[in-house]
């Protein structure tokens, strides 16, 4: 959704994104269309053996997936998001929030076999199709809870050492997931040296951008945003306590993954490319609170 006050140029940006996504929606097969309790679902695959993921015809894609290689990202933000792995080298206990067509948990059960992954998602129909579609699967240590990623968050025991936020609905993020008291339990189920990474729309189509970050920036002691090169969407880098991060340190960390997972983009590149130094108390924004959701559908 187009808010009323970015400018024509972002807004005609923005409806060609969409145009574009029509058009390539026209030439691929849809495999499967069907509502859910909470979404338009549809399912479609293109001559390149690429599955798409959108919650309606002129939604943005939720998840592609290349069946049978879990190495394969095709959307930038999911890409960058994994920067995250930087910040926290070794980690044991990982949970993504919104599992989409299971991209982000296949790749790192893939590559960190041995850590337990929890996801999260609210419609059940969503774990159907990313099981039935796009070849997700569980395990004892890969395992998928159906149910509100807030309520999951609140009620969680065991602290994680990666927070992955990415739960959206076809245009926007679930208004009850921006929150100060959902930001303050996202903190409270990390483990000290743990980290969030949120994935979020940038200003030129996010009404609540700046709003978002200065909820981050109240809430965490450390914060970095990343812009996603050709890509309207940033990632956030928040941890529970104020800690000194350096660019080259992070960028350094970074490409070690890079090249201790053979991963077929270069992280460190992308921190680089996105990075931008830690902003200043966000004045333009103000901190969200769960009584501006009161009485919204979550």
């Amino acid at each position: 959704m187009i808010p009323s006050k970015v400018s024509r140029q972002a807004a005609f940006a923005v409806a060609a994104a969409l145009s574009c996504c029509l058009a390539a929606i026209a030439e691929e097969r849809i495999l499967y269309e069907g509502e859910s309790p909470f979404s338009h679902i549809i399912v479609s695959e293109d001559d390149r053996g690429l599955r798409t993921l959108l919650f309606d015809r002129s939604g943005v894609r939720q998840s592609v997936v290349k069946l049978g290689d879990p190495d394969h990202i095709e959307l930038a933000y999911a890409r960058s998001i994994l920067v995250a792995l930087a910040v926290c080298e070794r980690p044991e206990r990982m949970l993504v929030v919104g599992l989409g067509g299971g991209t982000l948990p296949t790749l790192l059960h893939h590559h960190y076999p041995h850590a337990a992954i929890d996801v999260v998602d609210i419609d059940p129909g969503v774990v159907e199709v990313a099981e039935r579609f796009f070849g997700f699967r569980t395990d004892h240590r890969l395992r998928v809870h159906v149910c509100d990623g807030r309520q999951f968050i609140e009620e969680a025991r065991q602290p994680y050492d990666i927070i992955f936020l990415d739960a959206f609905g076809s245009s926007s993020i679930p208004r009850h997931l921006t929150t100060r008291e959902f930001l303050q339990a996202v903190r409270k189920a990390l483990r000290p040296t743990g980290v969030v990474a949120a994935n979020i729309w940038g200003p030129g189509s996010n009404s609540l951008y700046h709003s978002m970050i200065r909820t981050y920036q109240e809430t965490f002691g450390s914060l970095v945003v990343l812009r996603v090169p050709a890509s309207t969407n940033e990632i956030i880098l928040a941890q529970p306590r104020r800690v000194d991060v350096r660019r080259e340190v992070l960028v350094r960390r970074a490409a070690a993954v890079t090249r201790d997972k053979s991963l077929r983009y270069e992280l460190g590149e992308l921190l680089a490319a996105g990075w931008q130094d830690p902003p200043p108390l966000n004045q333009r924004g103000r901190v969200l609170t769960d009584a501006d959701t009161a009485g919204e559908d979550q």
